[in-house]
């Protein structure tokens, strides 16, 4: 009976031993053995990968890239910037006036070799021209002076002009715009340097 009980006894210890090796074991295959850490490390692969691809996405659309931005920067440039010389056919600034005491709208468009279209306020031609070297070689230089990227978009603050005209610039991917007393120096020295809105 004694022995039969010291088997017992040994036989249960080693059931009882047994039960806690696999649970012990059982949770350590379910960390290290393999679905806890490779699904890990799959998932740090895939972002892995992922980002590569997701930058090439991002980097398409110019217009957010910005971005700059402002700023990307949207503000601080895009390849087509105020410091870039556009090809002869492509715009080089295209300026709009609106107001005055006729309540007219009329915009210049002017391309890189210094030709330029007057528009009526329905964006029916009215004039052509061309601007003559030292003309041309002015405007580039109010437009690089007067440095888009770092403009305000909406100028204000200037004092009131009854029957003034309000400005509407877009050059280089910057689009600012301001009443005629609030424009600054550096954007009323462009507005000066383009052909004239009207014809004389």
């Amino acid at each position: 009976m004694r022995a039969f009980r010291a088997v017992a006894a040994v036989l249960l210890s080693a059931v009882v031993l047994a039960g806690c090796g696999p649970s012990g074991s059982g949770g350590g295959d379910a960390r290290p053995g393999g679905s806890a850490e490779p699904v890990t490390s799959t998932a740090t692969s895939t972002n892995t990968g992922a980002g590569p691809a997701a930058s090439p996405a991002h980097g398409t659309s110019p217009a957010h890239g910005t971005s700059p931005a402002p700023g990307a920067s949207p503000s601080t440039g895009t390849p087509t910037g105020p410091s870039a010389v556009p090809a002869p056919g492509d715009t080089l600034v295209r300026v709009t006036r609106s107001g005055g005491f006729a309540g007219e709208t009329h915009t210049l468009v002017v391309k890189g070799d210094g030709s330029w279209t007057r528009l009526d306020g329905k964006a029916r031609p009215e004039g052509t021209g061309k601007l003559s070297e030292q003309e041309l070689a002015a405007l580039r230089t109010a437009l690089r002076d007067a440095d888009f990227a770092r403009l305000l978009r909406i100028a204000t603050g200037g004092p009131k002009i009854y029957d003034g005209f309000f400005y509407a610039f877009a050059h280089g991917g910057y689009e600012v715009a301001g009443e005629q007393g609030s424009l600054p120096p550096a954007l009323e020295r462009v507005a000066q340097a383009l052909p004239p809105f009207t014809a004389r």
